[in-house]
């Protein structure tokens, strides 16, 4: 993440704006380091002390390697498309991200689904349910699963009619 504000921040910025950053970020890296040692707060809220001493490490590091890339490159602004390495390793962040949030939009999806579906609980008589229990029996199925089965193929009339299809029941 740092990485990528770092990068962010230094789109369009020419050396000397760079070398800047860089000595901010060393500021903040020691006030930060300082503050972990120590029992102060860091401003006006709590933060997780930690993490901001990791974040300013991480960006401190970040400014550094832009500053050394821009001089030897000879560039004389911030680019972050020419930049390689952090174009790879934001490639990288990006497809971790979406790893991450796949199986929670999957997640969201089956919920969704769940939500659409319709739970009930059916009593029949003893001639309809020895019909759905010796189909159930022959195929493999559980009695749930035939009555499913049989709901998803019904069919209403334009007159209102319901009917079902013949049809085969199967995995």
């Amino acid at each position: 993440m740092a990485r990528d504000q770092v990068r962010r921040q230094a789109d369009g910025l020419d050396v000397a704006a760079v070398v800047e950053k860089v000595a901010e970020a060393a500021v903040r890296q020691r006030e930060t380091a300082e503050q972990l040692r120590g029992n102060g707060s860091f401003y006006a809220f709590e933060m997780d002390r930690e993490r901001l001493a990791v974040i300013w490490l991480a960006q401190h590091a970040e400014w550094r390697r832009v500053r050394d890339l821009m001089s030897a490159a000879g560039w004389s602004v911030y680019e972050p498309e020419r930049d390689a390495q952090g174009s790879v390793w934001a490639c990288e962040r990006e497809e971790r991200l979406a790893g991450a949030l796949a199986p929670q939009a999957a997640s969201g999806e089956r919920q969704k689904e769940e939500a659409d579906e319709l739970r009930a609980e059916v009593r029949l008589s003893a001639a309809p349910s020895r019909l759905i229990q010796t189909v159930a029996n022959r195929t493999g199925l559980r009695p749930s699963e035939v009555l499913a089965q049989l709901a998803e193929r019904i069919v209403v009339g334009e007159d209102g009619t319901v009917s079902v299809p013949p049809f085969t029941p199967s995995w």
